[in-house]
């Protein structure tokens, strides 16, 4: 819909014009413009009235608190159920011809994988190997049933089994009963953490946390962790750190004490299982190899172990057989030094595990609520601490295995638990003659992968900033410990954040040729803008932190100008200022206030501000607070272009050419020509097709039609 618009100060404008020139001004041309719907502030909230859209800020309560409650009365029984039972989902679908040997086959490769792992990420946490075997068992159960991801593969992972050793290290030694205790104790709280944060959910609060940051975290603490399995390698005690100085200076000075026989046997074992990575990540018919890599190491170091008897290399010992039992975790008094480790593991697992998570839903065609997967989580961990469990999350590479084997659903996860089962019951006196080296290798093998050069090289490519961030948090959990690392990557990662808030992206816009398109001067050179009129284009919410950097802009704009190709009347200010607020999707008190007190800077210079198509939420802010009225509502427009046309009509008033009575009349073929041109249809007009080239057009840029006469 178009209507006839001239602005109530239209006429004053003539009125005043013609009185300082003393001549008779023509008649300025009807323009049409689409109108604006404003709010009515007296009758919101109230039905019938522009206020009674959920969105609106006012009623955001109320609306939420309906949406949930029509959200409720929609579930059936059904639905309640696979809410607190996500497993439901897959039983209820499963199809046993179709999916049950791919299950199986994905839960034996992933559980074959397990055993090794859990024994050496529970040595990497400081721990007995018997507890990375517990950490293996009840949580994969708890999973199964409460997680909603069908191929997430969780249990002990490498970074998770470091912030362990890092914290309790300074409590306790790794050999005393209490530093057991501790680990479990930790579980319990990453759990109850987990779950709440799902409950309420909270998840969303990590995505403040950059990639880069997670990357360059992972990759720190990959090579501290690869460093400090490397006593199992050369045959000699290092200091335990977090921190690569400490450890390379134990290393050295250890030297002399180096022995052979493990380092040999370590590096053997570790190159057999790069190899079987290898092979099985480029040859699709040996895929089987790469989870069968940890398996491998671990038989054949047992098997030469059991034949040389080899004194200078360390055993694993002896564990316990059977199945954990039930005990409440203990020592609660420690529990307050333990929250900031508890927090960071929990930021892993939101940040690694529900990021896997939802890339394999992604990829087998289902929806996962991060929420849901984080309560899912929480119970495992909890459930797990009841069994002498330390914390366990999803597992990068065992997941990849998974999703690999042709994993369906989550009973693949029930049949790697059941293998952990008969391993507890069946096979643990095997496990004494495994080589500590052998767990070793299997560690450093894990490691290797989270060493994220390629993401660092992307990041130089594609925006040094991120690679200044990645750089950052590399190199201070390197040198300053995992905790201050994330601390450090963190808080640069939110300064980004804040900068680029506070400092948002705006543009001045001009119209492109033949079009009422208005874009970017900067990135379309050949866009032009008009005398005395400037257009701003503010690509960020408004509020307190960025209203003084817009203000600073607009001032800046309005004195220094742009380069692009000028048209209209020739004046020598600018006497408006188009905001285009389409994308502000917020503004709040402060910077309604701000821009009052913008409003009353160019009014007192003669400066018009108009406003382009706000939205309904931004509009009512401004009505409630007065702005709509104290600008006046007859500038405040649906496009750019129509405010362009009110303003270019204004400016024609103010040319000294139009208001020079010496200046000649247009002859008969020049006001023939301008008819034509104002004759142009508004569809050939929008989109582009029309050509306004001519001449005369370019002779004079006050002959430019804005929109046709007809209606």
């Amino acid at each position: 819909m178009e209507i006839t618009y001239a602005s109530p100060s239209a006429s004053d404008l003539l009125r005043s014009s013609t009185a300082a020139s003393g001549s008779t001004m023509p008649t300025p041309r009807t323009i049409k413009i689409i109108p604006l719907q404003h709010p009515d502030t007296s009758s919101y909230g109230s039905p019938g009235g522009f206020g009674n859209n959920s969105s609106s800020s006012s009623l955001w309560p109320n609306s939420w608190i309906s949406r949930f409650r029509g959200k409720i009365r929609r579930m059936t029984f059904i639905d309640w159920i696979e809410m607190f039972l996500p497993c439901c989902r897959w039983i209820r679908t499963y199809r046993w011809r179709e999916y049950f040997q791919v299950d199986l086959m994905a839960g034996t490769t992933v559980g074959i994988m397990l055993v090794p792992q859990a024994m050496s990420y529970a040595k990497l946490a400081g721990l007995e190997p018997i507890y990375g075997l517990y950490s293996g068992f009840v949580p994969i159960f708890m999973y199964a049933i409460f997680g909603s991801s069908r191929q997430l593969a969780i249990g002990p992972v490498a970074l998770v089994s470091l912030l362990v050793s890092n914290v309790l290290s300074g409590i306790a030694e790794s050999s005393d009963a209490l530093y057991t205790e501790l680990a479990i104790l930790l579980a319990l709280m990453v759990g109850i953490l987990e779950c709440i944060m799902g409950l309420l959910r909270l998840g969303w609060l990590i995505r403040f946390i950059s990639h880069s940051v997670i990357s360059g975290f992972t990759t720190a603490s990959a090579v501290v962790i690869a460093l400090s399995q490397a006593k199992y390698f050369l045959g000699y005690d290092i200091d335990r750190s977090s921190e690569i100085v400490p450890i390379i200076k134990s290393i050295i000075a250890g030297s002399d004490e180096f022995s052979w026989p493990p380092f040999v046997m370590g590096s053997t074992i570790l190159a057999i299982i790069q190899t079987m990575k290898f092979l099985g990540k480029s040859r699709k018919h040996l895929r089987f190899l790469r989870a069968m890599g940890p398996l491998t190491a671990v038989v054949l170091g047992t098997t030469f172990v059991k034949i040389y008897h080899p004194s200078s290399i360390t055993l694993v010992g002896d564990i316990p057989q059977g199945l954990p039992s039930f005990s409440i975790p203990k020592s609660f008094q420690y529990a307050k030094s333990l929250i900031s480790t508890a927090v960071l593991i929990t930021g892993v697992a939101i940040l690694e595990s529900v990021g896997i998570a939802k890339a394999l839903a992604a990829k087998n065609g289902y929806e996962l609520d991060s929420n849901q997967e984080l309560f899912g989580l929480g119970v495992a961990n909890i459930f797990g601490s009841f069994f002498s469990a330390y914390p366990t999350t999803g597992s990068f590479s065992r997941s990849a295995v998974n999703h690999e084997s042709g994993a369906k659903t989550g009973l693949s996860g029930i049949i790697t638990g059941s293998i952990m089962c008969c391993a507890l019951l069946f096979l643990t006196p095997l496990f004494e003659y495994i080589p500590q080296c052998a767990l070793a290798a299997i560690v450093i093998s894990a490691v290797i992968t989270l060493v994220d050069y390629e993401e660092a090289i992307f990041l130089w490519r594609v925006d040094k900033k991120d690679f200044l961030l990645w750089t950052i948090t590399t190199t201070t959990t390197l040198f300053l410990g995992i905790e201050i690392g994330v601390l450090v990557g963190v808080g640069v990662s939110l300064a980004f954040v804040i900068h680029e808030s506070a400092n948002p992206h705006i543009a001045v816009l001009g119209r492109l040729p033949g079009t009422t398109v208005y874009r970017n001067i900067q990135q379309y050179p050949e866009a032009y803008t008009y005398n005395g009129i400037v257009i701003v284009r503010i690509d960020a919410p408004i509020y307190f932190a960025n209203i003084s950097y817009i203000k600073d802009r607009l001032r800046e704009y309005e004195v220094v100008g742009n380069k692009s190709t000028k048209r209209g009347p020739e004046v020598e200010r600018i006497y408006f200022v188009i905001l285009e607020l389409a994308p502000v999707t917020y503004i709040d008190a402060s910077a309604v206030q701000a821009l009052k007190d913008l409003h009353q800077e160019y009014k007192s210079r003669d400066i018009q501000i108009a406003i382009s198509n706000p939205n309904q939420e931004v509009l009512l802010t401004l009505s409630k607070a007065g702005v709509v009225e104290m600008i006046g509502k007859e500038w405040y427009f649906v496009r750019v272009h129509d405010a362009v046309q009110v303003c270019l009509q204004h400016v024609q008033t103010m040319s000294p050419k139009a208001s020079d009575p010496s200046h000649e009349k247009p002859s008969f073929f020049q006001r023939i020509m301008k008819q034509r041109r104002e004759d142009l249809s508004v569809s050939e007009l929008e989109s582009g097709n029309s050509q306004m080239r001519s001449d005369s057009t370019q002779d004079d840029p006050q002959l430019e039609p804005l929109l046709s006469r007809r209606s």
